[in-house]
Formats: C-alpha cells, sequence, structure tokens
C-alpha cells in the first residue's frame, strides 16, 4: 500500500519535470533563433540602390522642412508655355518648355524636355550670378526630383551649366543652395503642361 501510494507522487514529480524541461526546451530554442537572427542581422549590408533612395528621401524631407525660409525668393520671368505658339504650328504638341527664373543673386534658365520614346525628362540650365556678372554659377550643386523618390544630383560647369534626366511622372523639382545658404527650389506641378501653372 505505502509503495502504491509512494508511486503517484513520484509519477506526478516526474511528469511534472518532463513538461518544465519541455518548456525550458523551447524557450532555450527561442532564444537561441533570436541569437542567430541577431548575429546574421550585423553582418548584413543593404542594397547600395535601396541606400541611395532613402538618402535622397531624406534630403529631400530637409529641403521641404526649409522650404518655408525660401518665400518670395524665386520670380519667374519667362514661360514659354505663356505665350502664344506661332501660327500655323499651334496644332503641334510641343515637348519642350522654357523658362527663365530670378532668385538673388542668381538667373536661372531651364529647358525640359521630353524625348520621343523616352519616359523621363531631359532637364538643361543654366544658373548665371548677377551680381558679378563676370562669373557664372559654377560648382553649384543642383538636385532634379521627380517629386517623389526620384532623385538626381549634378554640379554646374564653368559655365554654369547643368544637365540631368529624371522619371517623368508628371511633376519636376529643382533645388539648390543659394550664397545665403537657403535652398532655392522650383517646383513644377505637370513640367509639360501647358495648362499647369509654375509653382516656386
Amino acid at each position: 500500500m505505502n509503495r502504491v501510494a509512494l508511486d503517484n507522487p513520484r509519477n506526478a514529480l516526474q511528469k511534472h519535470r518532463g513538461k518544465r524541461r519541455k518548456c525550458c526546451v523551447e524557450t532555450e530554442a527561442l532564444w537561441q533563433k533570436v541569437l542567430n537572427a541577431a548575429s546574421v542581422e550585423a553582418s548584413y549590408q543593404p542594397p547600395a540602390e535601396g541606400v541611395r533612395v532613402l538618402k535622397a528621401a531624406f534630403a529631400t524631407a530637409g529641403l521641404a522642412a526649409k522650404r518655408q525660409g525660401t518665400g518670395g525668393l524665386v520670380q519667374l520671368l519667362y514661360d514659354s508655355f505663356s505665350q502664344p505658339a506661332l501660327a500655323g504650328t499651334r496644332s503641334a504638341a510641343s515637348g519642350i518648355r522654357h523658362m527663365l527664373y530670378r532668385a538673388e543673386p542668381y538667373q536661372i534658365d531651364i529647358q525640359i524636355e521630353l524625348p520621343q520614346e523616352q519616359d523621363r525628362f531631359v532637364i538643361t540650365g543654366q544658373l548665371v550670378d548677377l551680381s558679378h556678372p563676370e562669373m557664372v554659377g559654377r560648382d553649384v550643386q543642383v538636385m532634379l526630383s521627380d517629386g517623389r523618390e526620384y532623385i538626381v544630383n549634378t554640379v554646374t560647369n564653368q559655365f554654369g551649366e547643368f544637365r540631368g534626366e529624371v522619371e517623368n511622372s508628371g511633376d519636376l523639382e529643382i533645388s539648390f543652395l543659394g550664397r545665403s545658404g537657403k535652398p532655392i527650389v522650383i517646383l513644377l506641378r505637370g513640367a509639360l503642361d501647358p495648362l499647369s501653372g509654375a509653382k516656386e
């Protein structure tokens, strides 16, 4: 009788230990997975293209945050889309837009075109420093963007000229730092839409 009475607690104790062992084994396996994931994560290198896109997005966000300091700096002097087309060419759709801006101390000449069978804007431009007519805006970093995530960085040459191609999302953003360190931003909604207006 004593032996039967003692077997039940022993069996219960062994079952309890077995459950604890199973629980400990599962917990240990879970933490081992966490440790393995952490060691793999330490050696992970994201793709260069992904890093470039994220850096560009943060750069755009930084310029957008500073944009409130740019009010009144940019003035549109000429827009080829605001001029009537020559007689006989009015029905032909033009894939080129020519614009001239003034942003102290620069004058910015921009040409936007959409080559046939391509889905990219080709932007060419020139910065002229009006405070020093003998000098052009050379070595100025210019950022061209589709207003979303595609960004191209370029630098003006010795003649103040720059060129770049961006995806055709319909919109275009051109920005660079002025002499005062504040960004000069030109934003075009519907860059090659004759009915759209340019916004600075």
